[in-house]
């Protein structure tokens, strides 16, 4: 039973939100690319083998980003006790893991058609090159954004077997909602950042933090908007939207106190629901 609590913690399985908001994007782009006039088995399978690859790729990539960090997460508060970092399991054993849920995530790509398996293994240097940006760029939320939206595009091209403007639009929009949220995140560690060297947003605008975090959402409610257009949707779209709106700006930015590593965490984890809305209306404009 430790073993298994072990694992668990090694790949975050206890914090679904790391999945999740990998989950989100992929099922946005399913639903906007889905015609759903047809039978909703295929949209119901392709949801269950896009949750899956969530859930191991973002495993696998905790497991790559805790080995990269190891020496940096024994130095920081909140991460000190974690498995690698504290020693309770070795690299070695991290690096077969991560293997191990890499071959099972490859086995649920294989089930998509040959465009979407190819642009998925290219993806694949970028999504594992992400730990380091911080120790290079103040900018790894933007990284990370890149590489934890890519399954937008990919959802898009598992049912359209080719790209158009739409899903980019969207992609680059999710891109920045990412760049907002995780700015947010970082702030609960900036103290201990800052005084090991680790580079982030939160540290390039901790004297300004609502400022990236305001222009980030508003790029990505642009983009939602952009997306009604581009889809014909009808005004109800457009309406529902207004809860979005409120929910960037008012629950999440406008009260935020950013030295409140709790308050940070809230406001981070508030955007598994943001996803929900988000989904439910493309499913909106989809279906009316």
């Amino acid at each position: 039973m430790q073993n298994i609590k072990l694992l668990i913690e090694l790949t975050r399985l206890n914090k679904p939100i790391g999945f999740m908001l990998l989950f989100w994007p992929c099922i946005w782009g399913l639903a906007l690319s889905y015609n759903f006039d047809l039978s909703l088995s295929l949209f119901i399978f392709y949801s269950v083998l896009f949750f899956s690859g969530s859930v191991l790729m973002r495993s696998a990539g905790c497991i790559v980003n805790d080995i990269f960090d190891k020496n940096f997460d024994k130095l920081v508060e909140r991460t000190k006790n974690r498995p690698i970092a504290s020693g309770k399991i070795s690299v070695r054993s991290g690096i077969f893991f991560s293997i191990v849920l890499c071959g099972i995530a490859f086995m649920v790509l294989i089930n998509f058609n040959k465009f979407t398996i190819l642009m998925a293994l290219i993806s694949m240097p970028l999504a594992f090159a992400y730990p380091l940006m911080k120790r290079f760029t103040y900018w790894p939320q933007l990284f990370l954004g890149i590489t934890f939206n890519y399954g937008l595009i990919l959802a898009w091209i598992s049912i359209q077997d080719g790209i158009s403007m739409i899903p980019i639009v969207f992609y680059i929009g999710a891109i920045f909602w990412t760049l907002g949220y995780d700015t947010i995140y970082g702030y609960q560690d900036i103290v201990d950042d800052e005084i090991i060297g680790v580079k982030s947003s939160s540290i390039k605008f901790k004297n300004n933090p609502k400022l990236l975090i305001s222009i980030s959402y508003l790029i990505f409610l642009t983009s939602l908007i952009i997306i009604g257009i581009l889809m014909n949707f009808e005004i109800y779209y457009f309406m529902f939207l207004f809860i979005t709106l409120i929910h960037l700006f008012f629950l999440q930015i406008k009260n935020l106190n950013v030295k409140s590593p709790v308050d940070c965490l809230i406001k981070f984890k508030s955007n598994n629901f943001l996803g929900l809305i988000i989904f439910i209306n493309i499913l909106i404009g989809k279906l009316i």
